[in-house]
């Protein structure tokens, strides 16, 4: 069996004639299907509830033919019309059938079908669903290796509404599928059937619901039938995450469309936890990922600060509940790590050791720590803080216990067993870390952002015992600091080359390709003032840059492919890290060139940034090249226009000092520029940005003061 952690590279693709579609998301749930609307059995289609493909096929025939695709029009995250016709009959140039299918998905799914008669007399037709439920488990699907199992699906006939009932058992796990209808109907296994007359120029309509059982407890329904979709609780949910969300006005209506999409999308991919209302996380990404990941919801929630603090305080939370406790080498497991992902399908319980949280993830521990400070900083309450805490300090102990497992002052990874992922910072392809020629690093392998990492996460320790009085904890973060800092710049700085190494192998030797991963270094400052500019010159190099923004890896080094997924691909997120860490050292030309280029791209993606693009040059071809398996939304590409603006504008601040500093550097083609409720400590600010360039900032908490740089 294909172990369901073990990934060796990017999620198959979906994309093609036959799944046109944007993928519908709310919270844990997310339907893919074709242009059509339908849900085909022999793809990666499906209507998937928590990690299992509760719905196989949903197909719409008239008079037994499959319908033509007209239009897709997605009006919100989780809800789509599709505009479709039936084909002519034999000998007639038209069709005088015109089908329309509003579908909504929320704990749930709603569909409602519309069949409009154009012709001039009344049309006899036979309308038809096909339906079925295979309760394949996600990882199955995404890796095209389902199998049926009929022995595990009962199907039973549902009297009132009419309707159908899958019932799935096996291995303990309970679900329960009722597929019902408002209409008489014909059934028979597998299909409904409804036998209409529509006059001419009337119409025919039906609203079908697809409702859930998750052992024995029923999920109520976001969209029930007869009941009006804005007032259903994902709009609801939307209204109140667009009312308290910022404004931002600006003359650059690319960066406004782009905004507006990520605040969108960001509100499509938070999770509730059932059993804490009040608490969100951001998942991943759509189709594959609606799940917390540690290294994605700890950016994605850092990146999304000005939007909503609230979210990186859920994700602190739900990450500390799940905090590594024991050693178990299946799961990778370890005291005081931050888990790489949970899963709650069928076969998240076999894929390691039993468990549904898998932990084979180097980064995710620091970024904690370092989001914990951050979080802090904008406002994050005592109480919250205090409950932090012991979680942080747990993360720092895995980072000096078994983080650096050979006491060299570095964090390593090599995974514990061949069932886990081989590379466990952010590029974890299989392929992932290679040198210059094209060779595969051998573990333990030390990545150079990892480290930056680890150097922010200390720091934000010290400022977090330094606020409090507690000095002899200060003092310590910060010598740690220092002398990771010190050895990271002797260790990893390749003076013939003049840049930084992806990485250091199990022979302490440099790994030296020429990576994107070197921005990250400059975002955490751990970076000599004095390598900064050659750094900087090798990163903006014609062999990294490729127009529509920095390349994953330079084109120059051996394993370079603009295919690949991290060897020479686009990832928006990688870059808006970038444009952060080339601010913080002065080199606002080259920020705003890599800031352009993302909106730029943003564009031909009718402004929602995917997981990532191709790395062709710019001169290519007209457009970026979109990557074929690539999340859409994806977390932290939905964040990246959120974070770009935040570091341009320069907003830092640390309100526990009463501090907020602002140092605004924006191109001038997006002045003038005002930002309206931004959310720091309670209050909404607002930032107004004038075309000299000139800023005032209004409303800041009592006892906050502005300031051009925070006090250390």
């Amino acid at each position: 069996m294909t172990d369901a952690w073990s990934f060796t590279g990017a999620p198959p693709a979906i994309g093609g004639a036959a799944t046109a579609s944007p993928t519908l998301v709310e919270g844990s749930m997310f339907c893919v299907a074709t242009a059509t609307g339908d849900i085909r059995q022999d793809g990666f289609n499906g209507l998937f509830f928590r990690d299992l493909r509760s719905l196989s096929r949903w197909e719409l025939l008239v008079d037994g033919h499959r319908l033509e695709a007209v239009s897709a029009e997605q009006a919100t995250p989780n809800s789509t019309r599709y505009i479709c016709r039936v084909p002519p009959q034999p000998g007639e140039a038209d069709s005088h059938l015109l089908v329309v299918r509003r579908r909504y998905v929320g704990d749930g799914m709603r569909e409602d079908i519309v069949v409009y008669n154009l012709g001039r007399e009344t049309a006899g037709c036979t309308v038809s669903v096909l339906v079925d439920a295979d309760f394949a488990d996600l990882f199955e699907v995404k890796e095209n290796r389902v199998v049926p199992h009929p022995e595990r699906v009962t199907q039973l006939p549902a009297p009132d509404p009419p309707g159908v009932l899958f019932v799935y058992k096996w291995l303990g796990h309970g679900r329960d599928v009722l597929v019902t209808c408002d209409q008489p109907l014909t059934r028979v296994p597998g299909m409904f059937t409804f036998s209409v007359a529509i006059p001419p120029r009337e119409h025919w309509h039906t609203c079908a619901q697809v409702r859930f059982v998750v052992d024995g407890e029923p999920v109520p329904s976001a969209y029930p039938c007869g009941q009006h979709p804005d007032f259903s609780r994902p709009a609801r949910r939307t209204r109140e995450w667009t009312g308290r969300a910022p404004l931002v006005r600006t003359s650059h209506a690319g960066l406004a469309a782009a905004l507006r999409m990520s605040q969108r999308d960001l509100g499509s991919l938070r999770i509730h936890d059932p059993q804490r209302p009040g608490r969100e996380v951001v998942a991943a990404g759509a189709p594959w990922f609606m799940t917390p990941f540690g290294r994605d919801s700890l950016l994605t929630a850092w990146m999304a600060l000005p939007l909503d603090p609230t979210l990186a305080l859920g994700t602190l939370e739900t990450l500390a509940m799940h905090q590594g406790r024991a050693v178990d080498p299946l799961t990778e497991e370890e005291p005081g790590r931050i888990l790489h992902e949970m899963r709650f399908g069928a076969q998240a319980g076999l894929a390691l050791g039993g468990g549904n949280v898998y932990y084979g993830s180097v980064d995710a521990t620091p970024l904690f720590v370092m989001l914990v400070g951050e979080s802090f900083g904008w406002g994050m309450g005592a109480d919250d803080l205090d409950a932090l805490l012991p979680a942080a300090d747990g993360a720092l102990d895995w980072i000096e216990q078994y983080g650096d497992r050979d006491g060299d002052g570095f964090v390593e990874y090599q995974r514990a067993t061949d069932r886990g992922l081989a590379n466990q910072g952010w590029k974890d392809s299989g392929n992932g870390i290679t040198d210059a020629s094209g060779r595969f690093a051998v573990p333990p392998i030390a990545l150079c952002e990892v480290q930056g990492y680890a150097y922010a996460a200390y720091l934000a320790r010290a400022r977090i015992a330094r606020h409090l009085g507690d000095i002899p904890t200060a003092t310590r973060w910060t010598e740690r600091a220092t002398t990771l800092k010190r050895a990271f710049n002797d260790a990893f700085w390749m003076p013939d080359r003049g840049y930084f190494a992806l990485a250091l192998d199990q022979d302490k030797k440099p790994v030296d390709s020429l990576a994107s991963n070197i921005g990250h270094c400059l975002w955490t400052g751990i970076v000599d003032d004095a390598k900064a500019t050659s750094t900087v010159a090798h990163l903006l190099s014609p062999q990294m840059f490729s127009g529509w923004g920095l390349r994953t890896l330079a084109s120059s080094m051996g394993a370079f492919n603009p295919l690949s997924y991290h060897n020479g691909s686009v990832w928006p997120h990688d870059n808006a890290i970038a444009v952060a860490g080339l601010l913080r050292y002065g080199f606002v030309a080259e920020a705003h060139r890599v800031a352009r280029a993302i909106l730029e791209a943003a564009a031909a993606f009718d402004w929602r940034l995917p997981e990532l693009w191709c790395g062709f040059n710019r001169s290519d071809f007209k457009a970026p090249l979109p990557y074929p398996t690539a999340c859409s939304p994806q977390a932290w590409a939905a964040a990246t226009p959120i974070f770009l603006l935040r570091s341009l504008l320069g907003i830092n601040p640390w309100l526990p000092g009463g501090q907020v500093a602002v140092k605004p550097q924006v191109p001038q083609e997006f002045l003038p520029l005002t930002v309206e409720r931004l959310p720091l400590g309670g209050a909404n600010v607002r930032l107004v940005v004038e075309l000299d360039g000139s800023h005032t900032l209004e409303g800041l908490p009592d006892g906050v003061v502005e300031t051009t740089a925070l006090d250390a």
